[in-house]
């Protein structure tokens, strides 16, 4: 329901310029030009993310109100291209159909650091910690993990241990399982 104020949403396609899980937003811009559009948390967090890596593809629900271009709905998010980034040996080693092939589990942030670059979650029901790298979030579209939160996960034997090499939202992991 639009407001006298607002028009109704459209359907664009933009890139993320930033976002920032502590502020609770960030911007996208259009493909087809004009201003920043605001992505606030909540609009994300209903998509069933916590937060969205910069570059990341996005198609949105967008409004124009009186504050200017507002998220209203987020539609799909598509990693950002790999570029010229240092990537994980132990995550490369896997095509896109043994990457595809690995069960993806439902897990729980233990704690991730994003100036360090890297955290651990813990997979239900195993007690080995799995190590999650910042690169893996960025090419599954993350830019940070909160602890506590809940994730699904495609988990690999790396050489130092566990490592994820896929981390997308909770709901990935529940809705294919079984209920109970």
């Amino acid at each position: 329901m639009t407001r006298d104020n607002e028009t109704p949403p459209r359907r664009v396609e933009g890139q993320v310029k930033w976002f920032d899980p502590t502020k609770g937003f960030g911007f996208v811009v259009s493909e087809s030009g004009g201003p920043d559009i605001l992505l606030h948390a909540n609009v994300l967090r209903n998509f069933g993310q916590s937060s969205v890596s910069d570059g990341s593809g996005v198609e949105l629900l967008v409004q124009e109100t009186a504050r200017g271009l507002q998220a209203a709905e987020v539609l799909r998010i598509d990693p950002p291209a790999p570029g010229d980034r240092p990537v994980l040996e132990d995550a490369l080693r896997l095509d896109a159909a043994e990457l595809a092939a690995l069960p993806l589990e439902p897990a729980r942030v233990k704690w991730f650091d994003k100036s360090k670059g890297f955290g651990f979650a813990n997979v239900f029901g195993r007690q080995q910690d799995v190590f999650v790298h910042i690169e893996v979030l960025r090419r599954s579209g993350l830019a940070d993990l909160q602890p506590g939160e809940a994730i699904a996960i495609r988990v690999t034997e790396g050489q130092r241990g566990q490592l994820a090499v896929m981390v997308g939202p909770w709901e990935s992991a529940v809705s294919g399982g079984s209920q109970g």
